[in-house]
C-alpha cells in the first residue's frame, strides 16, 4: 500500500502545496521563499528518509508567521493522511542529535492526541532575516494536524544555527522510527486497537 499524500492549502495569506512519501529515500524539492527554512525542511526530508516536496508563498511582506505555520499545518496533515489507520508502524520515535556544541532530544508518539512540549531557547532572535520564534509555531501546527505528541528539548548549545539544525535532524530521526513499518506489529500499535 502506498504511503503518500499531497495537501494543498490556499488562503488569503498563503498558497502551499506539500507532498510526502513515507517510504522514500529522503529526496526533497523545497521552495518556501525563506532560505533558512528551506534548509531546515531539506534536512528534515534527508534524515527522515521521507521524500518531501514543499512549495509555498505567503504574505511575508507582513511577517513570515503565516507561511511557516501553514506549512506546518500542511506537512502535519500530509503525514497523518499518508499513515492511514497506522497499522504496522513503530508509533514511537526518539533521537538525540548533536550538532557541534549543541545537543537536542526529540520524542514522537503518533498517539492521535496532539500535544507539543517545546523547550528550546535561542540566544539570538534571528538567523539572517528569519525569526526563530516561528519554529515553535511550525512544530505546534505540525503536531496538531498530524495528531502527534511531540517533545522537543534543546539540552544545550550556543550557535542558533546549530541548535535549529540539531532540532530538525532529531525530529527527522524520531519521525523516521515512528512511521517505519515493523513486521512484528500486527494491526495498530495500541492496546485500544485504534490510534
Amino acid at each position: 500500500m502506498a504511503r503518500n499524500a499531497e495537501i494543498k492549502r490556499k488562503t488569503t495569506e498563503t498558497d502551499i502545496t506539500v507532498a510526502v512519501d513515507l517510504d522514500g529515500e529522503g529526496k526533497s524539492a523545497i521552495d518556501t521563499s525563506l532560505p533558512f527554512f528551506d534548509h531546515m525542511l531539506t534536512l528534515l526530508a534527508r534524515h527522515s528518509l521521507i521524500d518531501c516536496s514543499v512549495t509555498g508563498r505567503g504574505d511575508t511582506d507582513v511577517d513570515d508567521h503565516h507561511l511557516v505555520e501553514d506549512i506546518g499545518l500542511c506537512l502535519g496533515e500530509a503525514l497523518e493522511k499518508s499513515l492511514g489507520d497506522k497499522s504496522g508502524i513503530g508509533r514511537y520515535g526518539t533521537a538525540f542529535i548533536p550538532m557541534d556544541e549543541s545537543l537536542c532530544h526529540v520524542s514522537v508518539d503518533f498517539s492521535g492526541r496532539p500535544s507539543l512540549v517545546y523547550n528550546v531557547r535561542f540566544e539570538h532572535e534571528k538567523i539572517k532575516n528569519f525569526e526563530l520564534l516561528h519554529l515553535e509555531e511550525f512544530f505546534k501546527a505540525l503536531a496538531d494536524k498530524a495528531g502527534i505528541t511531540l517533545h522537543i528539548n534543546s539540552i544545550y548549545g550556543k550557535n542558533p544555527h546549530h541548535i535549529a539544525e540539531a532540532m530538525f535532524k532529531a525530529f527527522a530521526r524520531a519521525l523516521r522510527a515512528a512511521v517505519s513499518i515493523d513486521s512484528r506489529v500486527s494491526g495498530v500499535p495500541s492496546s485500544k486497537g485504534v490510534l
